[in-house]
């Protein structure tokens, strides 16, 4: 399966300009897109850990509808890549933000650290809030064929991190060695209806051992497309991220997989009294961030079914590691 005469890098890469440029109409058009400064949401989420499987056994939460946490977040964003978010799920609640040169966020475990490696935005804002962050994420990518999602003809285009960008990422005993996002864009609507986030990671031990790998996989479906303001903004989605360790002995691999379901209540643009001030980092930040794959705390229960503790679906469905200053180059696998 291809995209419209799709043929070499070129092509693919002139289809994936072509499917933006779609995109960006189907949005609202880049006038109206451009006139925006800043913008505020606000909505409601349910997060759960469904499965949990080792090399012994599968436990499944079969309470998983009924132990859902619900939670909300409210994210605001400025032109040019300035945002902030608090999402709170659980009794936990996780702040990040970009004041346009530093990446930051605040957790309950760690405190407040920055991240390595370049700027980059918000994953949520990518799931149907943010047209232009979107089209600008992918426009090194190549359209790299065609399918079908919930019944619906799209396009997919393909974005891998470079080398450059990898090392970047990678700090102290965890390399990154391999992030690729995948763009599922409706061929009807023009719309963006489907991601796929990967990422595997290696973290080297400090004994001499065998390394240990992490890989996550994020599937976010983004769905009820509604016009605010002109602006085609998704009201709805759900995602599922699954985390799988790896390596040391054969028989040692972990698997967890938890989902999230979302809705957007309320959305704003061009707010009156936003300004840079709002998205100054914290005065205690750390330098250097920590890899909270690794480091975080084994204690503690989540309610939704006991399998893996709620920071985790925090961290993991609010964190973006696909730079856009990263993308801007294929790296072929």
């Amino acid at each position: 399966e291809t995209c419209w005469f799709v043929r070499g890098n070129t092509v693919e890469t002139s289809s994936a300009q072509y499917i933006l440029q779609q995109y960006l109409a189907a949005s609202g058009g880049q006038k109206l897109l451009s006139s925006i400064r800043n913008s505020y949401a606000m909505g409601k989420v349910r997060m759960v850990a469904t499965e949990c499987e080792t090399a012994g056994r599968v436990v499944r939460n079969r309470m998983a509808a009924r132990c859902a946490e619900p939670g909300r977040f409210v994210l605001w964003q400025m032109a040019p890549e300035m945002w902030y978010i608090e999402l709170a799920v659980g009794g936990s609640k996780v702040h990040a933000g970009c004041n346009g040169k530093l990446v930051w966020r605040h957790t309950p475990w760690l405190g407040a650290h920055s991240a390595k490696g370049p700027v980059r935005p918000l994953r949520r804002s990518l799931q149907g809030l943010d047209p232009l962050t979107t089209a600008s994420m992918f426009a090194g990518a190549r359209c790299i064929g065609e399918r079908k999602v919930n019944g619906d003809d799209c396009f997919i285009l393909k974005l891998c991190a470079d080398p450059e960008t990898l090392r970047a990422r990678s700090e102290g005993l965890a390399e990154i060695i391999r992030h690729v996002l995948f763009g599922y864009f409706s061929q009807k609507t023009g719309l963006l209806v489907h991601l796929e986030d990967s990422h595997l990671t290696r973290i080297q031990s400090t004994t001499g051992g065998d390394a240990v790998y992490w890989e996550t996989t994020i599937n976010s479906f983004i769905e009820d497309y509604r016009p605010v303001e002109g602006i085609m903004i998704a009201h709805a989605g759900r995602s599922a991220v699954t985390l799988f360790r790896f390596g040391e002995v054969a028989m040692s691999h972990t698997k967890t997989r938890m989902e999230e379901a979302w809705s957007i209540e309320e959305v704003a643009f061009n707010v009156p009294g936003l300004s840079m001030d709002c998205f100054i980092p914290p005065t205690d930040i750390k330098s250097g961030s920590i890899s909270e794959t690794v480091e975080l705390p084994q204690s503690g229960k989540s309610k939704a079914g006991g399998l893996l503790p709620c920071h985790v679906l925090l961290t993991h469905f609010d964190e973006c590691r696909v730079e856009k200053e990263g993308l801007k180059e294929d790296l072929d696998l």
